[in-house]
């Protein structure tokens, strides 16, 4: 089980900042602190004049790999899930991500940014995800809600549950 403090839940919806606070976080860490050792990825949109065709994921210390697309075109991604008019390559997100996920001795910090419908559609995700909470290395994280109205209900996602975080910071639009 995860101690106390141990866990910060970003929540809001879409485009409400919550990558950008999650990032500027980090940042901050590192600058403050160089030798802090700092797993995980996060999820930024991929843009094509100006249009959004899909999300990558990016891990700290930057390397790439597809989430999802609206371009993929292969006789394979027609069976891949889809997110709206996203293809979600659920095998490139877990070659990547996944590896992030590892619980390491010496890891200082856990950023998940973000634990969304396209990442859970990985069978090996959510398993990954709790791994890290019971090893009690502390953990800042993004879970996205519906950008109309209703919050995640708690019994439908346990990260949400008592004692599982200890602050949850929610934008509203």
């Amino acid at each position: 089980m995860v101690g106390t403090g141990k866990c910060f839940l970003v929540t809001g919806p879409p485009g409400v900042g919550k990558s950008t606070l999650i990032m500027r976080v980090f940042e901050s860490l590192k600058a403050s602190n160089p030798t802090l050792k700092v797993q995980g990825f996060y999820t930024r949109e991929v843009r094509v004049a100006g249009e959004r065709v899909g999300f990558e994921v990016v891990t700290l210390d930057g390397r790439t790999c597809p989430l999802a697309s609206s371009n993929f075109s292969s006789q394979e991604s027609h069976r891949w899930p889809n997110v709206g008019k996203y293809k979600v390559d659920v095998a490139s997100f877990e070659s990547l991500a996944l590896l992030e996920l590892q619980v390491r001795e010496d890891t200082d910090l856990f950023i998940i940014d973000e634990v969304g419908k396209m990442e859970l559609y990985s069978s090996s995700f959510f398993p990954a995800v709790l791994k890290v909470l019971e090893s009690n290395i502390p953990i800042l994280a993004s879970i996205p809600v519906p950008k109309f109205g209703r919050d995640i209900p708690a019994g439908k996602f346990p990260l949400l549950s008592p004692p599982l975080f200890k602050h949850k910071i929610s934008f509203l639009m």
